[in-house]
């Protein structure tokens, strides 16, 4: 198991709840990229060449949602308290005209950053995320507090360890429609299995969720002036077309881009085109 090296090297930034893992490559304008639940910066490794080539600093932090590798016991892990980790993250590495990159349940956590701290924000990329009333998306709007029970979320992540289950509806069927390698499920899965420290966070951050946190921030759509570029599958399991329409007519400088072949983590079934399309919405809004 380990982090892909096209992600570039491995570093540590001590935040005031603790250590955060990322890794970093390239160089010119920063692009930090927000992942969901149960993934972790691998989930960037196809898409990050491309923007580092385009002349940006890709930035791709482990965030604490159960698939990181160094605990934060004394977190804040409800969704607003991550979003403040985020923005303290941009804050000590002093990141300005920074461009967002978030999926999944990372983009309703930028979501809460773009209305609560937007200072360092230049651009936003949601690619297909909570949202709304959609936080959690159905199927798991029942599991999610589930995990709050003792030995649940343990045992769920056991059944894991089965290859059929990992594929399967129970585990990445939901949010990829071409199935994963191994070596990635085994990076995404094995932190919260084999550390209860880790299954510590996953649990606190699971039990939290709640769409009153991005109801709140769609409120707030209105002032948002930064320009959001919203890429939506048009095949998700989790996240209807709908929700892209809310977000591109609720945000004043959004515009939205659709993709085929790729249900919810774009970056996994179409990183190439993510990539693609990420690099000319920089370039477009580009700092004058």
């Amino acid at each position: 198991m380990g982090i892909s090296s096209a992600l570039g090297p491995a570093r540590e930034v001590r935040l005031s709840a603790g250590r955060v893992r990322y890794h970093e490559t390239g160089s010119g304008t920063p692009v930090v990229f927000v992942h969901g639940l149960l993934v972790n910066a691998d989930l960037w490794r196809e898409v990050v060449p491309a923007l580092a080539a385009a002349g940006h600093r890709c930035l791709a932090p482990d965030w604490p949602l159960g698939a990181h590798s160094i605990p934060l016991p004394d977190a804040d892990l409800t969704p607003t308290g991550l979003a403040d980790l985020i923005a303290e993250f941009l804050d000590v590495l002093d990141l300005t005209e920074v461009t967002i990159v978030a999926n999944d349940t990372g983009g309703a956590l930028t979501q809460l950053l773009m209305t609560r701290r937007p200072e360092r924000i230049a651009r936003v990329v949601l690619a297909a995320v909570d949202c709304y009333e959609v936080f959690p998306p159905a199927p798991f709007a029942a599991v999610m507090p589930a995990a709050g029970f003792p030995g649940v979320l343990r045992a769920a992540l056991a059944s894991m360890r089965w290859r059929p289950i990992r594929q399967s509806r129970l585990g990445f069927g939901w949010v990829v429609k071409h199935p994963l390698p191994q070596e990635i499920m085994d990076s995404y899965l094995l932190p919260a299995r084999r550390s209860a420290a880790i299954r510590a966070d996953l649990r606190r951050f699971a039990v939290g969720v709640d769409n009153r946190d991005t109801l709140a921030a769609a409120e707030k759509f209105g002032s948002v002036e930064i320009p959001v570029l919203v890429v939506w599958p048009t095949e998700d399991k989790l996240f209807p077309m709908e929700l892209a329409h809310r977000l591109v007519h609720d945000l004043p400088r959004a515009t939205l881009k659709t993709v085929e072949d790729s249900y919810t983590l774009l970056p996994e079934d179409r990183p190439e085109l993510l990539a693609e399309l990420i690099v000319e919405f920089t370039r477009l809004h580009a700092a004058p």
